[in-house]
């Protein structure tokens, strides 16, 4: 039995004691189903400057804007046509048994719930790609919507129909501050949770990342299963360097 069998067993025990699972993940479960990661070699800022897409640029320089639909939009295209990978889905068999307590995603494309996860435990704490919103008026668009305009009319930038204000996709960008309500509401079920598993995230973008640490600090196990290593693997229980559309449907199929 090789090191990778120990530590799935070792993650099956750990699994079958654990109630109350908050699951948090990261762009490697996006790549997992085609969409590339903005930081790996060609990914998005392989091809565009992130230093353009600060926020404060975007709500006060129109070339800006034009830029940041330009990439938006690109990406949008492939978060649209992906599927979800086997990762999400056994993420999906876990509410299925009653041991999901929520899912905390940086991930904004949406496929959690092409998976079929109750909307009701998915805190998209990046925000969404599949809307838009009004920064002057908050009205709220279906991000269709918007790129049929994009693409049917010489528009590079949108504006809003009821008061011409911005729109922007309700993702959050670079300067941006955090959904409070939605931070808060993460910390909660970390203090709640017995079981932490992070599912193909690097650990090194806060706020989010502050998620699982406080887990542990609140005595929670933790369980991390990514490609590469983390800054948090010497806090976790058990680490297991695997794709995590292979390793978690082994776990889980084994409950």
């Amino acid at each position: 039995m090789d090191k990778n069998d120990h530590l799935m067993e070792a993650a099956i025990s750990v699994f079958r004691s654990a109630a109350k699972i908050l699951v948090f993940t990261g762009a490697g479960m996006s790549t997992e189903s085609g969409i590339p990661d903005f930081r790996s070699p060609g990914g998005i800022w392989s091809k565009y400057d992130p230093s353009d897409f600060l926020y404060q640029k975007f709500i006060s320089n129109e070339t800006s804007r034009e830029k940041y639909w330009k990439m938006s939009s690109e990406y949008y295209e492939t978060m649209k046509n992906a599927l979800p990978s086997s990762g999400h889905l056994a993420i999906k068999a876990l509410e299925d048994m009653g041991r999901l307590l929520a899912v905390v995603t940086q991930n904004i494309d949406n496929l959690h719930q092409k998976a079929g996860t109750s909307l009701d435990k998915i805190i998209e704490i990046h925000g969404t790609a599949f809307s838009v919103s009004c920064l002057g008026c908050g009205k709220k668009y279906d991000r269709d919507l918007i790129e049929g305009r994009l693409r049917s009319a010489a528009i590079k930038v949108p504006a809003c129909d009821a008061c011409f204000g911005i729109l922007k996709p309700d993702t959050i960008s670079f300067g941006q501050a955090m959904p409070q309500g939605k931070v808060e509401e993460s910390l909660r079920l970390a203090r709640e949770c017995d079981l932490c598993l992070v599912l193909g995230s690097s650990l090194v973008v806060y706020p989010a990342a502050s998620i699982p640490v406080y887990a542990v600090e609140q005595g929670a196990r933790l369980i991390i299963i990514n490609r590469d290593e983390t800054p948090l693997d010497g806090s976790a229980d058990l680490v297991i360097h695997e794709s995590v559309g292979v390793a978690l449907p082994k776990i889980v199929e084994s409950l």
